[in-house]
C-alpha cells in the first residue's frame, strides 16, 4: 500500500507543501485537498506518523511513475550472487585438485561464491586416516586458492557432508 492521497487523507489539519516546496503551513485538510485540485494536482501524504501528517501537493501519477523508474534501476545495478558447488573426494589426487580447482576460480572470477564440499559418510578409509583428514584437505584448498577468494564459513563439525565456502576477492580499486 502506497502513501494515502486526497480524501483518503484522515487528519483533520495537516502540514502543506507545495509542488515547487515551499511550506504553505499548516491547513485544514478539505481546504489543502481543495488548494491542490484547484492547481491540477492531488495531496499526497508523505509523512502520516506525525501529530500534523506531512502533505505535498504533486502530480501523483508521476510520483509513482518516478518511484517504479528508480526501483527498476536499483535493481538493475544489484549483482546477484550465486552459490555454485565443487565435490571433491577425500583422498583427492593432487593433479585432479588441480582441475576442481580451475572451475574454482573460473567461479569466483564470475563473482559468485563457491561451496567446496566433501562427501564422507560411508567412508571407512576417512574413519582410518582420522579426524584431521578433511580439515587437512580444507586447509590445503584453502592455502591453493590464496589471495582470490577469502574463506566466509565452515560446516559444522557433526553434519554429514563436510564444506567450506569460499567467497570471491573483493576487488582492489
Amino acid at each position: 500500500m502506497g502513501p494515502r492521497i486526497n480524501n483518503r487523507i484522515t487528519a483533520k489539519t495537516v502540514q502543506v507543501i507545495s509542488n515547487d516546496g515551499q511550506n504553505l503551513g499548516i491547513m485544514q485538510t478539505t481546504d489543502a485537498i481543495q488548494t491542490a485540485m484547484d492547481l491540477g494536482f492531488d495531496l499526497v501524504e508523505l509523512n502520516g506518523n506525525t501529530a500534523t501528517p506531512v502533505v505535498k501537493i504533486m502530480d501523483f501519477g508521476k510520483y509513482k511513475y518516478e518511484q517504479k523508474k528508480r526501483a527498476n534501476e536499483a535493481k538493475k545495478k544489484q549483482k546477484i550472487v550465486e552459490m555454485k558447488e565443487v565435490w571433491i573426494k577425500p583422498f583427492i589426487e593432487e593433479n585432479d585438485l588441480q582441475i576442481k580447482l580451475k572451475k574454482v576460480f573460473e567461479f569466483l572470477d564470475n563473482g559468485d561464491k563457491v561451496k567446496i564440499a566433501v562427501m564422507t559418510h560411508g567412508s571407512k578409509r576417512v574413519l582410518a586416516m582420522g579426524k584431521d583428514a578433511i580439515p587437512g584437505l580444507f586447509a590445503h584448498v584453502v592455502e591453493l586458492i590464496g589471495d582470490r577468494g577469502t574463506l566466509e564459513s565452515r560446516s559444522k563439525p557433526d553434519e554429514r557432508t563436510k564444506s567450506i565456502i569460499i567467497a570471491p576477492a573483493k576487488a582492489v580499486k
